[in-house]
């Protein structure tokens, strides 16, 4: 049986469909060359390995599993980026449905959940994310701070939302202001499409 590989997602809408808020130039070189780079190196470890366990030889079980981790939470994370935004015109500006609900329960309401959310993407250090989860056990929303692709990551917390707060999600639109890159992606949020995807999670 043929194992499969990685590949990279198409976006559900055109490369400048989100400007103003991220240009078609920033989209693209985020989309086709930051993501590819993640699936082709996730890949590469991935047929290494393969062929290794097929040849019966070794390599560098560390640095392989270190580097796979990355890239492939760094696929993985784009896939979720991806789809969670829509353009201005689609976008409802705030959340809905069931997912509208357990914030009001669990933050008093959006604009302490916005708050909170912005203020968590805008001190990651370095390079990382922010990231909306859910905790089953305790049934609560909880913000995750992810440094990189893979570090701090809360075990087994499926993953809502997140939003990529490296520079090279923001800096030809924004250099290097984080903080308007932040309060413009709330702009082009698909609330409609995360709350089906988090009424699916839930059950």
């Amino acid at each position: 049986m043929t194992k499969g590989l990685y590949k990279l997602p198409p976006l559900k809408y055109g490369y400048g469909d989100l400007a103003p808020y991220i240009s078609e130039e920033q989209l693209k070189l985020h989309h086709d060359k930051h993501h590819q780079a993640y699936v082709t190196n996730a890949n590469a470890a991935i047929e290494m390995m393969d062929k290794a366990r097929k040849e019966g030889t070794d390599f560098d079980y560390k640095a392989t599993a270190k580097a796979l981790s990355f890239n492939l939470a760094g696929h993985v994370l784009h896939d979720y980026f991806w789809w969670e935004m829509t353009p201005e015109s689609n976008s409802s500006k705030e959340p809905v449905g069931e997912l509208s609900e357990v914030i009001k329960e669990d933050f008093g309401g959006f604009d302490r959940f916005k708050k909170e959310f912005s203020q968590v993407a805008s001190s990651v250090e370095g390079s990382g994310w922010a990231a909306l989860t859910y905790c089953k056990d305790t049934e609560r929303l909880m913000i995750m701070q992810i440094e990189k692709h893979n570090v701090n990551l809360v075990p087994d917390y499926p993953i809502i939302m997140d939003l990529d707060t490296w520079e090279h999600a923001y800096y030809i639109d924004y250099r290097n202001d984080r903080a308007k890159f932040i309060e413009a992606f709330w702009n082009i949020v698909d609330w409609e499409e995360i709350d089906k995807y988090f009424k699916k999670m839930r059950k």
